[in-house]
């Protein structure tokens, strides 16, 4: 099976090297330079420096004979519209999209985009199973409440690197309920300490949705 991969973060980099260890033929797709040259040190030639929302790119690519294309950048839009190329453009029999933001799904899912993977509600029920029952807040209730889950990826600016999240002063009436550090979700405490390349996971009203971003990621 051929499979391409569209983005280099931690999801497209345990994606590409898992899929190659099965014995797949994968090719990873990434549009930073510094992270292809990270990439490219450990997956070799499994790693393709370009722009996966650009036609050109993914021709190059070989979509035409690919089994699959995924799309997991960073960005929901960049995501639809390598999608949407697949779909038109390639007739790839199988597309599947990450979703950074869980109530962008149904806009995918409008675009007639089957598989759709959100990480946090993904995250959230894993955390569940590890919380009693009577605490368990359903995602649709969390709607319902206009809360929203918000996932922000830690890099070397980000002045919460080597703070505990007690030092930190997040949104009146958020919190953070999961960190995937190395693959995998760990439940934090008040004395765990952030590091560069961890992924927070965050429940917050959604109208404080861009203050906790400013917390974690200024711009």
């Amino acid at each position: 099976m051929y499979v391409i991969v569209v983005g280099g973060g931690k999801v497209g980099y345990y994606l590409t090297k898992t899929l190659s260890q099965e014995g797949h033929e994968v090719l990873l797709i990434e549009r930073d330079p510094r992270r292809v040259a990270q990439l490219s040190e450990e997956l070799g030639e499994l790693v393709m420096f370009g722009y996966g929302d650009e036609m050109r790119t993914l021709e190059q690519a070989g979509a035409a004979r690919a089994d699959a294309i995924v799309a997991v950048t960073g960005g929901d839009e960049d995501n639809l519209v390598i999608c949407q190329i697949a779909q038109k453009r390639f007739k790839t029999p199988r597309i599947i999209a990450r979703v950074n933001y869980p109530k962008n799904r149904i806009l995918f899912e409008k675009f007639g985009i089957e598989h759709v993977v959100s990480s946090t509600e993904a995250i959230l029920m894993m955390i569940e199973q590890q919380i009693p029952s009577a605490h368990l807040i359903p995602l649709a209730a969390l709607k319902q409440g206009n809360l929203e889950i918000v996932e922000v990826d830690l890099d070397a600016s980000s002045p919460v690197v080597g703070k505990s999240l007690a030092e930190i002063s997040l949104p009146e009436g958020s919190c953070v309920v999961s960190i995937i550090r190395a693959g995998r979700a760990i439940v934090p405490h008040g004395d765990t300490k952030l590091e560069e390349g961890d992924t927070v996971i965050t429940l917050v009203e959604s109208s404080k949705e861009a203050q906790m971003r400013q917390t974690f990621i200024p711009r």
